[in-house]
């Protein structure tokens, strides 16, 4: 393909609530239409839905860079709304160094340490839903357990942790267009935001968190003082939304999937590969956008300088050309190479411990509950970004 090859026009919205709500019809379109397409709602952007370009795009940093924004708005052409992000919202060579602290603060080393204290919550948490019978599988149990867990592991004080969820969703709606679901999430955050940053100051952290270790590494000074609390700051903002929408998926896809759960309850070392595959099959984070950081090709078609290009995580994730059967839930297949936390230099930072989350709840549940039954249709949080349910109802039937 050439500078003047077509790319397919489609008619599709995807921050349209028909395509919040369902997305899978517009991502089969987008797959199919070509490897690159345009929207016409969104005339200055590209898209890409095949895993093979998504990954492609992600892992090339310097031709797509994060430091423009990684979502609809080009913070090269406008002003960011709030200081950018020190790790998702920058590139090389800061993003190098911020990144490089993080990653040793939330190292595998880290998990082996803090995994005792989370599968305890874990297995407290799910006691006290069995011994309830009939929860909502959102507010009883995926919600409160990321909120209690990695908020603790920060260091943050237990009170006003309920504004995290405000400010998390105002974050990942901030990602798409000025649309209703911004202006909504913005006018309920305005009266949480200082509160936010307040709690990100050092004097709110418990000594020995993950917090306070983004200050050791200010006083050692591989970071300012300055960066520091923004540093804690991305812990808050994309650490406890989406963990929390990545196990309320996860449920969604056992209790819909009896005869996968019945594994599971069978063979308890299913765990991660089951949150594994609920990842991939209900993708947490739908989109990212990068930006074209100069002219140049997308699948040999051409690419200008400060376009940008939204990356559809969840459609590659059910690419024909990469899964078999990509629609089914299968928590025996080995879904190695998806792109649900993103991929390349940016993927999450804090994966290992969303890994962590995910594995220690399923193992809790699949120990003490033989069948989860669908007691009623659930209801989805709308959200430019985030895959989301707002509430699950579920009965659990206790081994």
């Amino acid at each position: 393909m050439n500078e003047n090859t077509a790319i397919p026009e489609l008619e599709f919205d995807p921050y349209a609530p028909e395509n919040l709500l369902d997305p899978y019809p517009m991502h089969e379109a987008l797959r199919e239409a070509g490897p690159v397409v345009k929207l016409r709602p969104y005339p200055s952007v590209v898209a890409c839905a095949r895993h093979e370009q998504v990954h492609a795009v992600l892992n090339d940093h310097q031709s797509f860079i994060s430091g423009a924004g990684v979502g609809l708005t080009n913070f090269n052409l406008e002003a960011p709304f709030r200081p950018k992000s020190l790790i998702l919202e920058a590139d090389p060579p800061l993003h190098t160094q911020t990144r490089a602290v993080l990653s040793r603060i939330l190292s595998p080393k880290t998990v082996m340490q803090i995994r005792a204290t989370f599968a305890a919550e874990a297995d407290a948490l799910v006691d006290r839903c069995v011994a309830k019978g009939e929860i909502d599988g959102i507010h009883d149990l995926a919600q409160p357990y990321p909120l209690k867990v990695f908020p603790d592991a920060v260091g943050l004080e237990a009170d006003g942790r309920e504004n995290l969820l405000l400010y998390g969703d105002m974050v990942f709606n901030s990602m798409g267009p000025r649309n209703e679901l911004l202006a909504r999430s913005t006018e309920r955050v305005a009266p949480v935001t200082t509160w936010i940053m307040e709690h990100c100051r050092r004097e709110h952290l418990r000594p020995g968190g993950f917090g306070d270790q983004i200050y050791q590494a200010a006083d050692s000074g591989e970071i300012s003082f300055e960066q520091a609390p923004l540093l804690v700051r991305s812990f808050l903002s994309a650490g406890v939304d989406t963990t929390i929408n990545g196990l309320g998926n996860a449920l969604y896809s056992l209790a819909h999937h009896p005869e996968q759960y019945a594994k599971l309850h069978a063979d308890l070392t299913l765990a991660r590969p089951a949150f594994e595959e609920a990842l991939r099959w209900e993708s947490t984070a739908q989109t990212f956008f990068r930006t074209a950081g100069a002219d140049t090709a997308i699948a040999g078609i051409q690419v200008q300088k400060e376009t940008k290009v939204l990356c559809f995580l969840a459609a590659a994730n059910r690419d024909p050309r990469k899964w078999p059967e990509p629609d089914r839930y299968d928590i025996e297949r080995r879904p190695s190479g998806h792109v649900a936390m993103g991929s390349g230099i940016h993927g999450c930072v804090g994966q290992v411990i969303a890994r962590l989350e995910g594995e220690v709840v399923l193992t809790a549940l699949a120990k003490r509950v033989k069948r989860i039954d669908v007691m009623g249709p659930h209801t989805r949080r709308l959200n430019n970004t985030l895959r989301a349910l707002e509430t699950l109802p579920l009965r659990l039937v206790a081994a």
